[in-house]
This record gives C-alpha cells, structure tokens and sequence, in this order.
C-alpha cells in the first residue's frame, strides 16, 4: 500500500545479479517507507544486501522487481525530467573515503563541479563562496585552508567529511550513508556521526544509513528514527530504535546484539547467551527453503521454517517482523501482539525480559 506522505518507497523490491556460477538474488522482496527527514539504518552482516538496497534510493541501481517509488511516483514510470529532479534529491557516501574521492582534483574541483554543472551558483566567485559554505557546514575550517588541498593531504575523517560536502551541493532531501564512518578512526566516529544527525536537523535531510554496528545503529537512530535488520536480501525485522534495542523480537537481531562488545568484564561475563544452531551463513546462489534463517535459528521447526516462506507481519505501530514463530506466539498472546505501552511483550515471544539491560546482553553461542 502506498503511503503518500513518504519521501521513497519500497514496495516488495528484489535485485538479482547473473554470475558464472548462477543467479544471485541480493535483495528479496524489500519493502519500507523512508519519511521526510527521517533517519532509517539498515543493519546485517556483510553479504545481507544492504549496500545493494542503499544504491537502489540512490537511483544507482535498477530493481529487477517491485516498485521504487519517489514522492508516490514509480521510477519505472518516471518522465525524464522528474528523473533529473530525484537524481538530485538523493545523493551517496560511499564508505571508502580513500576511494570515492578523485587523487587529481582539489577539494575546490570535486566541489566545484555539481556546483557549476547543475547551475546552483555562476562563476568561480560565487563558486568559492558556496564551498566555503559547505566547508564550514561539515566542520572543516577555517574552510579556506582546504580548498587547495588534494585527497592525499587529508586524513580518512577530513577526506569524508569532504565527501559528505559533495553531497549537500545539489540540496538534496535524502542521503544515503553507506558505511559512512567504517573506514574512519574509532576517536572521530563519534564526531562524524554528530555532524550528520545536526545536518538533519538543520538542513531536514533524510538519512538512509547502512552499518553492520548495531551500536553506531543505536547512536544513529537513537533520537526516533529506526532500525531495519537485513538477512540474506531480506527485512527480518524494522521498528523505532529504542524499542528494537531494548527490545528485539526475531532471533537474529537478538544474536546481532549479542555480538556487541562491552567495556565492562562483569556484563560480558554475565551475558545471557543465544546459542545459533549453526554459525555458517547459506550461499546466496543456494538459499534455504522456507525461511532463510532455519537451520541457524534458534527457534526451528521443523515442518514450517524450513517449508514455509515467511511473510512480514505487522507488531504493534511502527513495527514488524519476519518469522513465523514469533508471529504465531504474538497472536496467540492473551494482551495481543502488543502491551499496554505499545511494545511487544517479551513472554508473547518466549524471551527474557530485557528492557533495562544493556545494548550487547547476550553473546552467540560458539
């Protein structure tokens, strides 16, 4: 169904890829609303199609199917000139600062361009005045010492926030960050992160962020956006940040927290443990039958999860999930799929409570 107040839509999107050794479907049947200013993060491990799914709202990538729709209109069906518009709206950063930069262009050069190109500013004069702009916007100052710099004379965190700049040259409303501070030092992560989420509130702009850290997740989102956890192609699972953390329904968001490290010794002894039935993830060009997570999920049954493709089921406002287990125990819980506060009932799904505990308290069975 589609939601008219959303910035981009996916509705049951798929990508598959033709190799030598057959075909590789890297995202499956994705659907989600990405609102004005939101900040949505896609969340799994390497291979999961998060970075597939980030290029596909960057207009990178065609969808082999489904429906990528842009303000309510579909790309498929798109004249030319509305193309040219989204192009614009929606912008990358890519996650290697080292090579998403050109190593024989100035940062005035790399800025330069959109500038001129798309004719937001005429002539070098006004040109230099924007970048300056820019420059500041992304706290890179005093922004004139970098406008003659070349890529090489920049740190990791420096070369990025100058790719975050190229982004915000054309205006746009929606920005995809993938993997955005994991090639940068753990000391300015942190600060990165800040820059972006003040770009948001300053500037409205919408942030699809794709991380394989539920912990940066969790700082990302934190301030009521939301988290979408990926498993071979598809959303396991997608709610508010907070409750997802506090809260998780599916089993491998679980074992996904599990793997958050913790600086203190007395919680990482005192974990509560998942123990996954397998620790090897499936091929994507020989996926599992019924559910794709089965033969490492916790909660299999036989004769369902691994004949049965699941379904995503609604949880609560804001809130689904993709396993039949937990919807099946959901439904049949005596409050509803839901408590009184509008957060799933952890004895509904069989879990521990572990609302107060925290981010990181379990660790996957080895």
């Amino acid at each position: 169904m589609t939601n008219e107040a959303a910035l981009l839509q996916f509705e049951r999107v798929s990508r598959t890829f033709t190799t030598k050794r057959g075909v590789v479907r890297a995202v499956d049947d994705v659907t989600f609303a990405a609102m004005p200013g939101e900040v949505l993060c896609l969340v799994g491990e390497s291979g999961c199609g998060k970075t597939t799914t980030g290029k596909m709202a960057a207009g990178l990538v065609r969808p082999t199917g489904g429906r990528i729709l842009f303000e309510g209109r579909d790309f498929a069906t798109m004249p030319e000139r509305k193309l040219r518009v989204y192009r614009k709206a929606a912008q990358i950063v890519h996650q290697d600062p080292y090579a998403s930069l050109n190593p024989i262009r100035t940062v005035y050069q790399t800025l330069s361009v959109p500038l001129l190109h798309h004719g937001i500013v005429r002539g070098r004069t006004a040109a230099v005045e924007r970048i300056m702009e820019l420059l500041t916007t992304v706290e890179l100052t005093p922004p004139a010492d970098f406008l003659g710099k070349y890529p090489h004379q920049l740190s990791g965190g420096q070369r990025q926030r100058v790719a975050v700049a190229r982004a915000l040259t054309l205006n746009p409303r929606l920005i995809v960050a993938d993997e955005a501070v994991s090639m940068v030092d753990v000391s300015i992560r942190v600060s990165l992160l800040n820059m972006l989420l003040r770009l948001r509130d300053t500037l409205g702009v919408a942030f699809i962020f794709i991380t394989h850290d539920l912990a940066v997740a969790k700082h990302f989102a934190g301030r009521g956006g939301r988290i979408a956890v990926m498993y071979l192609g598809r959303i396991v699972e997608i709610e508010p940040a907070a409750q997802l953390i506090r809260d998780p329904l599916h089993p491998y968001t679980q074992a996904l927290l599990a793997a958050v490290p913790e600086a203190d010794p007395d919680l990482t002894r005192n974990k509560e443990k998942v123990k996954l039935r397998s620790l090897e993830i499936p091929s994507l060009l020989q996926l599992p039958s019924g559910c794709t997570f089965h033969p490492r999920c916790p909660l299999f049954e036989e004769g369902l999860c691994d004949v049965q493709r699941p379904e995503t089921v609604s949880v609560g406002e804001r809130r689904a999930v993709l396993c039949h287990v937990v919807a099946r125990q959901m439904a049949a819980a005596p409050m509803g799929p839901t408590t009184g506060d509008g957060h799933a009932s952890d004895r509904a799904v069989g879990l521990d409570s572990r609302r107060d505990g925290p981010v990181g308290s379990m660790e996957v069975g080895r």
